[in-house]
């Protein structure tokens, strides 16, 4: 199958090219340049589908860095090139239509990926290569052993052809012989070599096992050691070798040489460290990153007893406002000013500042009196974010919202810290930002807990988690069931019944709030339709569904209930959809459009929690409602005698102008007798409450609608 002009694998395809024609010059292989890049295009795809992926895999990307060792791509540029490549085009080739933002953010995090998986393979290879050495050695070890009892030409022939640097000292340490090879190695003549002392080549980076080994070979009580060891060169520059030291001993067995064989790791030792840093940094702003970050935190808390620590979870306000009207280059200068100003601010001992990607950024302390410490770190943060940053000729006022937590080593994750500082640090923006917040124990317990109610939702509206209870409208004038108001209720399996105020915000955040209210609207219209086959006699029981501010600007909400009402075959006057006034405040001809197309139906329209919010009373005129729900707050005072009369003058009003615009009014929170008879002088048509029932099965209502209800 071709791939279509354009099309993604077209562009796939485009994407491979360009990085392989930037790759190959610095690769070793015996390929063709075209043969290379057909070699690249599946890691290219792995790369596509990474970035692309619902959530985010590490392992993808250091697989293709550990794909790119080998396939020969081990120059110092190779690496470079090919992260230069993933990303200026990665996200513009393979990108689709998603957020430029996450792509480029995702991006990032496969390019840290690719340089630790590929400075892993390199370490790997590395080690590989430092094994087969030492089998060589060793093998060396015997062939100069033999050539010295056997043949002095032969050792000749081995010693100077030698690939690696050979050495031969006598037991006191004095160098007696050094091939060609080690005099590269450390770029002196060998007069410079010979006759020093093998104990004077002491280095500053020697482990502390490295001489204690070589004591125990030359006294004889071992045959060779392996050991990774540096050298001054003569002009005062470092070599790095693999040393490998064996003992030499005469035809009697007793010793009388030391053999040291050399490898020069000094160039592939600097390209770890270099990878090491590309993996543990940040490629914008320099700071360590997450990875070094969570290794620094991880070490601090597993530090001993009456160690603590302190950290601030910065995330900047507004950025992504900042991002999108000038540009990500702006947005990256910003970052850049940003770290810049936050490295000022943790210059002393035990402190450190990384980016853990985006705009979020973390400040660690650390010793024994933090809990001081960390709230003068955070003020020193948010000090620092006053002054304007200057970007492209503007300036650019830059605020941040901090989640600070404290504590002692040893008694959670890094995990657990980083979480609790995350959710701290939103719960200060959520507090209008601009400002630190410390962590609460029970605030974090909160959030977590509305965070797993988050993620169970899908799948509890799946498995039928969600059942409705209904609450009777009751008929002020006679005291007969008018109808019940169907209120939808979480049995969650650790949590019990949760009421809507739990779930239905959570819901409503995620767009959960759609398929969830459709299905409400379905299960209480189908009763609806069961209540009127069982009092047919009687009229049908209305049934009051809420509509969410959500639900309100969903494209499919009138052709939804029409289809429901069809299919259950329920009159469209049965169904009241009860609309808060808060979201209807200032609504403009297009949010109304699709309540006007139901109540031209039949379909009442109730304004609930009516005056609670910015009543406006001669905004009624233009929505589509014919019932007001006054909320409970105005029926409080009439559970005392002799109710406020100021309360009733409000809702007497209130009542009279809704009865003179034709709106019914009913009204919540009913608990006694004196209530209702007081609210039914006043002029109120239904009411629902306590003092009737509360919200229950589908059942009571058919046994209240049997009785007289306020008997």
């Amino acid at each position: 199958m071709t791939a279509e002009p354009d099309g993604p694998e077209d562009r796939l395809r485009r994407f491979a090219t360009i990085w392989s024609r930037a790759v190959y010059p610095v690769t070793s292989t015996s390929l063709t340049r075209p043969e290379f890049e057909a070699l690249l295009l599946p890691l290219a795809r792995r790369l596509s589908q990474a970035l692309r992926a619902r959530s985010f895999d590490a392992a993808e990307g250091k697989a293709v860095g550990a794909a790119l060792v080998a396939a020969h791509c081990t120059d110092p540029d190779a690496l470079s090139r090919a992260l230069d490549c993933v990303d200026a085009y990665l996200v513009l080739y393979c990108g689709g239509d998603g957020s430029q933002e996450d792509l480029r953010t995702r991006s990032s995090r496969l390019q840290h990926a690719m340089s630790a998986g590929y400075a892993q393979a390199l370490r790997d290879r590395t080690l590989a290569e430092q094994e087969a050495i030492a089998r060589a050695a060793l093998q060396a070890q015997g062939v100069v052993a033999q050539a010295l009892h056997a043949s002095e030409a032969r050792f000749r022939a081995v010693f100077e052809g030698a690939a690696i640097g050979i050495s031969i000292a006598d037991l006191d340490g004095n160098v007696l012989e050094v091939n060609g090879a080690m005099l590269r190695m450390f770029g002196g003549s060998e007069q410079t070599l010979r006759g020093r002392n093998v104990r004077d080549w002491t280095h500053a980076e020697d482990a502390p096992q490295v001489w204690r080994l070589y004591e125990e070979l030359v006294r004889g009580d071992r045959e060779h050691y392996h050991v990774e060891k540096a050298y001054y060169r003569p002009d005062g520059t470092v070599l790095w070798t693999n040393l490998t030291v064996s003992l030499l001993r005469d035809a009697d067995g007793a010793p009388q040489y030391q053999l040291a064989l050399m490898e020069d790791t000094t160039e592939r030792r600097l390209l770890n460290l270099r990878l090491r840093y590309e993996a543990t940094h940040d490629a914008l702003t320099g700071l360590p990153n997450r990875t070094l970050f969570f290794e620094r935190l991880e070490k601090v808390l597993s530090s001993g007893p009456g160690q603590r620590f302190g950290l601030c979870y910065l995330d900047l306000d507004g950025f992504k406002t900042i991002n999108d009207s000038l540009g990500h280059a702006a947005g990256d200068r910003l970052l850049v000013e940003v770290a810049d100003r936050l490295q000022s601010c943790a210059t002393a001992p035990g402190e450190m500042v990384a980016r853990l990607g985006g705009d979020e950024f973390v400040a660690l302390t650390t010793g024994p009196d933090t809990q001081r410490e960390v709230d003068e770190l955070a003020a020193r943060i948010m000090n620092a974010l006053v002054a304007p940053i200057s970007v492209d000729g503007r300036e650019l006022t830059v605020r941040g919202s901090i989640g600070v937590v404290e504590g002692e080593a040893q008694e959670r994750s890094a995990a657990e810290v980083l979480r609790s500082a995350d959710i701290t640090m939103y719960r200060a923006k959520s507090a209008g930002g601009n400002r630190f917040e410390l962590a609460d124990p029970e605030a974090d317990a909160r959030a977590i807990t509305r965070h797993g109610l988050t993620t169970a939702l899908p799948a509890a509206l799946e498995r039928g988690e969600f059942f409705i209870e209904y609450q009777p409208l009751v008929h002020l004038g006679d005291g007969s069931v008018h109808g019940a108001e169907a209120l939808v209720r979480w049995l969650h399996p650790q949590h019990g019944v949760l009421g809507p105020d739990r779930f239905i915000p959570l819901a409503e955040h995620t767009g959960l709030i759609v398929p969830l209210g459709r299905w409400v609207l379905e299960q209480s219209v189908r009763q609806a339709g069961r209540w009127h086959e069982r009092h047919a006699d009687s009229g049908p029981l209305r049934i009051n569904v809420n509509l969410s501010p959500c639900q309100l600007t969903h494209p499919g909400l009138v052709q939804d209930t029409v289809e429901i009402l069809e299919r259950t075959g329920v009159a469209p006057e049965a169904l009241c959809l009860e609309v808060t006034e808060s979201a209807l405040i200032g609504a403009d001809d297009d949010l109304l459009k699709p309540l006007r197309r139901l109540a031209e139906m039949g379909v009442d329209i109730a304004l609930d929690d009516f005056g609670t919010g910015y009543s406006n009373l001669a905004n009624l005129r233009r929505l589509p409602v014919s019932i007001l729900k006054l909320d409970r707050s105005f029926t409080q005072s009439m559970q005392q005698f002799p109710a406020d009369p100021v309360d009733l003058k409000i809702v007497e009003g209130i009542v009279s102008l809704a009865h003179s615009l034709d709106l019914a009014v009913t009204v919540e929170g009913v608990e006694t007798g004196a209530q209702a008879e007081q609210l039914r002088i006043l002029g109120c048509d239904t009411a629902q409450g306590w003092y009737y029932a509360r919200p229950g099965p589908p059942e009571r209502l058919h046994e209240l609608a049997l009785v007289d209800a306020t008997g």
